[in-house]
């Protein structure tokens, strides 16, 4: 097995993203931000106290993966489920303003699951969540919807956060592979077996850590991730990890993409823009090489900005940053900072 360097396609350009069908299945949530000023210490407890001055709601999860996938200017089908709530309410708004088809199911035994942030002085102080499992019924009929979108995209994404969205991913898989669409999942919690047969699984490091065990190299970490890779039938792992950039494993070789040297603000989403930049790349025509190194360049530009982001076709294929990324690769550089 040979080790490469990702090649970060020059002949791609975002007239090949407008082209590209993405469906997006997963757990949706609302990410919502408390902004305020922080001048004192409560008197009840040591605690700051924040006095909250705006508020501002984004597209997260799953949704947040599809929000990606537009920016790039794909066109994107999201389906999942929330409740019939203000915040599943808030969510079909914002996914109507980015241009993505929103086919949320209505659970009416259910809150949409909502991430609540409170920040001050630039910094987070509190997360919030709040959420509940999705009923089988609605699982059942959101299958039901997922057969006859899948023959209509060009690439399936499955984004699991572990709320219940996804407890039919093996099904949906076999589908999708069956009418040969590649499928990327972006992995969580510690049984990859579900994820059995798909194109492209990318797990940070430490949900690889929780599966495959600790490496004290990087042969260690080579052998375990060609195992785990060929024991699920996967066609390649995308394994991030933080700033040491990432690395794919395919049944041919192993490809690493050194981080790019920027400075890191927030790393919340950048797995989203991951896996997006890499469905949109590969719906139009790069190979996964290719894809790969354009997913680098976009999580060395999401993690400069704050909260769950997006990156744009302008700031993708912009020459200086190209030409970062490409002198990160040659040089081995990391940032600083972890993303």
């Amino acid at each position: 097995m040979k080790t490469a360097e990702p090649v970060v396609s020059t002949a791609m350009t975002a007239r090949d993203f407008k082209r590209a069908r993405i469906l997006v299945v997963g757990d949706v949530m609302l990410d919502r931000y408390w902004f305020g000023d922080v001048s004192r210490i409560s008197p009840e407890a040591p605690v700051p106290v924040v006095k909250v001055d705006r508020s501002e709601d984004r597209p997260g999860g799953a949704a947040n993966v599809a929000r990606n996938a537009a920016a790039l200017g794909a066109r994107v089908t999201l389906l999942s489920v929330v409740g019939k709530d203000e915040p599943g309410q808030r969510l079909r708004e914002l996914l109507r303003a980015d241009g993505i088809t929103a086919r949320l199911h209505n659970d009416r035994t259910i809150d949409t699951t909502v991430k609540l942030r409170v920040i001050g002085r630039q910094q987070q102080l509190l997360r919030i969540d709040f959420e509940t499992s999705p009923s089988h019924e609605i699982l059942r009929t959101k299958l039901t919807d997922y057969a006859r979108l899948v023959a209509a995209c060009d690439v399936v994404v499955l984004s699991d956060y572990g709320k219940g969205g996804l407890v039919h991913i093996s099904r949906m898989i076999a589908l999708a592979r069956r009418y040969r669409k590649p499928v990327l999942v972006d992995p969580k919690g510690d049984d990859f077996a579900r994820y059995s047969g798909a194109t492209l699984i990318t797990p940070n490091r430490a949900e690889f850590r929780v599966v495959a065990g600790a490496w004290k190299n990087e042969n260690e970490l080579t052998a375990s991730a060609q195992r785990l890779r060929s024991k699920l039938k996967v066609d390649a792992m995308l394994v991030t990890r933080s700033e040491e950039g990432m690395t794919l494993y395919t049944h041919k070789a192993r490809l690493h993409a050194a981080a790019q040297a920027r400075e890191v603000f927030d790393v919340s989403g950048a797995g989203d823009t991951v896996i997006a930049t890499l469905a949109v790349a590969m719906a139009g025509g790069a190979t996964l090489d290719a894809a790969v190194g354009l997913a680098n360049r976009a999580a060395g530009i999401v993690v400069a900005k704050f909260g769950t982001a997006v990156v744009h076709p302008h700031e993708l294929f912009d020459a200086p940053v190209a030409t970062a990324a490409k002198a990160a690769v040659k040089n081995g550089k990391v940032p600083r900072k972890s993303r």
